[in-house]
């Protein structure tokens, strides 16, 4: 990183920087067809009772029934097609019939009892339940870091259970959603744990955009609906807060009485605060705004390291960007002067360029966030 060097005179100098499926079962029906051969024999004709009209005309109903029977019998059987095998299939274009295609299918038994199910869901999501109680209770910092470990052990060892507890039919989907869910939370109970460093997103905020706990929402809300009660008391959460200061505001401001000034130009696409320092004492540290200038004037003659912090979310109280955190500094010193000369004052007018730039002459470091100026 380059960035425009210093010059002293009276005009600006510039440092830039620059699930299986049903078997169907097919019954096949067997008609079997038995021939019946009739021989011929002799009779011994025997003298019959002479009959009256009526019973002629009964004698002759009856017969014809019978031949009509017969009839219907040799229509009937030219339609059976016998296979090889002795089976009759059905009518061309039919389907074969049997009593135990007909008969209707026993209905299924729950192989789970629901209630042993509720009983194991309390025991698996109790422990949890109470330990995500305990993230609110906690303070920010090792107390919230710690409840926030706890609940994320209490999460994967809840999901272990419920991934071969014995589940009924209908809530064998929830059961799986929910242990994919409960894993996603125990992760995102982990990175949400603060480092304790000055640019540390508060956990709260870190949980109020993971996908863990809204995906355990809507798995407890499935198993609640059919009956098994999986519900969660989820840790309160943040949203992300855009903190800021007015461009050219102090962060810190010692005393000032010289004759330097210096330009700050920030065409970085997040906010700055630069600082500058004489040994271990903070001169002044100015914040300037992304897309923004910032000139401090009455800048005491004397040489300083200046350190820059850009970011997201100013919090005051750590004098800190909350997100996006870079810490640098400029690996020159900035020298400021004032002397007298013939006809006047000559002073020193510095320009600093946050972002890179073509030409610049002024390299930075990174800084450690402790190493860097209150």
């Amino acid at each position: 990183m380059r960035y425009t060097s210093a010059r002293t005179t009276d005009e600006t100098a510039t440092i830039t920087d620059g699930t299986p499926a049903d078997a169907t079962s097919h019954t096949a029906t067997t008609t079997h067809l038995t021939q019946v051969t009739h021989l011929p024999h002799l009779t011994q004709r025997t003298p019959q009772p002479r009959r009256t009209r009526r019973t002629r005309r009964r004698v002759r109903s009856g017969g014809r029934a019978a031949a009509l029977g017969t009839a219907a019998l040799a229509l009937v059987l030219p339609l059976a097609a016998c296979s090889s095998e002795g089976e009759s299939s059905g009518p061309a274009g039919g389907s074969s019939s049997s009593s135990a295609g007909s008969a209707p299918s026993p209905s299924q038994t729950p192989t789970v009892d629901p209630a042993a199910y509720r009983h194991a869901l309390t025991g698996a999501l109790g422990p949890l339940d109470s330990a995500l109680r305990a993230i609110d209770r906690a303070h920010e910092g090792g107390s919230l870091n710690k409840a926030l470990d706890t609940a994320a052990t209490k999460a994967d060892t809840a999901a272990t259970a419920l991934q071969t507890v014995a589940t009924p039919d209908n809530a064998i989907a929830g059961n799986s959603q929910l242990v994919s869910s409960l894993r996603s939370l125990g992760q995102d109970l982990k990175s949400a744990r603060g480092t304790g460093g000055r640019c540390a997103t508060s956990p709260r905020v870190e949980l109020g955009t993971a996908r863990g706990p809204q995906s355990v929402k809507e798995a407890g809300r499935a198993l609640t609906a059919l009956g098994y009660d999986a519900a969660l008391r989820l840790p309160r959460t943040e949203q992300a807060k855009h903190r800021r200061l007015g461009n050219g505001d102090f962060v810190r401001d010692g005393s000032r009485g010289g004759l330097g000034r210096l330009t700050v130009r920030n065409g970085t696409g997040t906010d700055a605060v630069v600082t500058l320092t004489r040994g271990t004492q903070t001169a002044f540290s100015v914040y300037v705004r992304k897309g923004s200038n910032a000139t401090v004037r009455s800048v005491n003659s004397g040489s300083y390291t200046v350190y820059f912090t850009t970011g997201e979310d100013w919090n005051s109280a750590k004098n800190s960007f909350t997100r996006q955190c870079s810490f640098e500094k400029f690996d020159d010193k900035a020298n400021f002067r004032t002397v007298r000369v013939a006809g006047g004052t000559q002073y020193t007018v510095l320009t600093f360029t946050l972002n890179k730039v073509i030409g610049g002459n002024a390299s930075t470091s990174t800084v450690p966030p402790g190493d860097f100026p209150s």
